[in-house]
């Protein structure tokens, strides 16, 4: 059985950061494609940010968060993370941790189907 637990959410100023963490059980992160995902209300859930199983990580990302967020995983802690940097308003959502195959090519991290197991989320704020 596969669990994630998300934490490090919080309520941030624009312009500032936060490192959202997720701790795996049940599966090696690195056995496995990670992602996490985000929700605003009365929205749906979108892509973020994923990083593929294997020693490559390769990793991709949603177009309004390329360089400003990153995605990275610890194989010793068997946790994943990610780096928010250049918080905006718009930026506002609950974050979802995902894990799905190791084998996931690149092109589908993006689909909410390509993942089997999902976290409960964390709910980070950006406000002034």
């Amino acid at each position: 059985q596969v669990q994630l637990v998300e934490s490090g959410g919080g309520l941030v100023h624009p312009g500032g950061s936060l490192r959202l963490s997720c701790a795996a059980s049940g599966r090696a992160v690195t056995s496995a494609t990670m992602a996490w995902f985000r929700q605003a209300p009365g929205t749906e859930r979108d892509f973020v940010a994923a990083v593929r199983g294997g020693g490559g990580g390769m990793t991709n990302y949603l177009d309004s968060v390329k360089g400003r967020f990153t995605i990275s995983r610890d194989r010793a802690k068997n946790m994943v993370y990610l780096q928010m940097n250049g918080l905006q308003p718009e930026d506002t959502a609950v974050y979802y941790c995902a894990s799905g195959a190791s084998s996931l090519i690149l092109s589908s991290t993006w689909q909410r189907r390509s993942y089997d197991y999902w976290g409960q989320g964390t709910q980070v704020t950006v406000a002034s």
